[in-house]
């Protein structure tokens, strides 16, 4: 996780898509952080031009959630893009994986979308003194249990072809019924497999069994 020295938070980059909450966002931002220079995008791809035009800004406020990001991709896309700036998710989604997720993978703090003004102050405050802001309430995973990427990938390496296949199938977002259609087996053998899946990974729900193969798969490219 990249480290962000303390510094004053002048400039911010918007990665938002919905443009009546990216409109409201960068009035916020304004109002109770007094950021002086406020730019907004709609995609990962637009950002990622910017940022390389320059000039960076001092963060990134990045929605995860967004039409061309592939989960944590839009994420480390933008991470090494500016790896000198600030990046806060502020995002609906709000489970303790992606939290921690987005966190081991880059991320100065994490703000749900539907937080009051007083938190988005909060965070600026804390991503300015180079801390890590998290929601109120959350308690960051254990750090033997935050960095299972070795692990995880002898655990994707345990799958077998046809278990690998439906993995790569739920990250695209398919159901057991499309699964079962696109493979020409029976609903139920999905769902046998989903299970051992889970096991195998040593995850409980199919949201942390994406996390964890992007995660290692994000890695193994990052170690390259």
């Amino acid at each position: 996780m990249t480290q962000i020295p303390p510094r004053p938070i002048a400039s911010v980059l918007i990665v938002e898509d919905h443009p009546l909450f990216c409109d409201a966002l960068s009035i916020t931002l304004q109002i109770v952080g007094g950021i002086s220079s406020v730019r907004t995008t709609s995609s990962i791809a637009d950002c990622l031009r910017q940022l390389a035009a320059g000039p960076q800004p001092d963060a990134v406020f990045l929605d995860l959630n967004l039409p061309d990001a592939d989960g944590l991709d839009g994420l480390l896309k933008v991470r090494k893009a500016a790896p000198d700036a600030a990046l806060l998710i502020v995002s609906s989604l709000t489970s303790p994986a992606i939290v921690n997720a987005a966190i081991e993978f880059g991320a100065s703090g994490y703000v749900p979308k539907h937080s009051q003004r007083q938190v988005f102050q909060d965070a600026l405050s804390r991503i300015a003194q180079g801390g890590i802001y998290l929601p109120e309430g959350f308690a960051p995973a254990d750090p033997a249990a935050a960095r299972p990427l070795a692990l995880t990938r002898d655990r994707l390496d345990s799958l077998t072809a046809q278990q690998s296949r439906i993995l790569s199938l739920i990250s695209e977002g398919k159901l057991n019924k499309q699964i079962a259609h696109d493979l020409d087996i029976a609903e139920s053998t999905v769902k046998a497999h989903v299970t051992v899946i889970m096991r195998k990974l040593g995850v409980q729900t199919r949201t942390q069994a994406v996390l964890a193969a992007q995660a290692a798969r994000f890695d193994s490219l990052a170690a390259r």
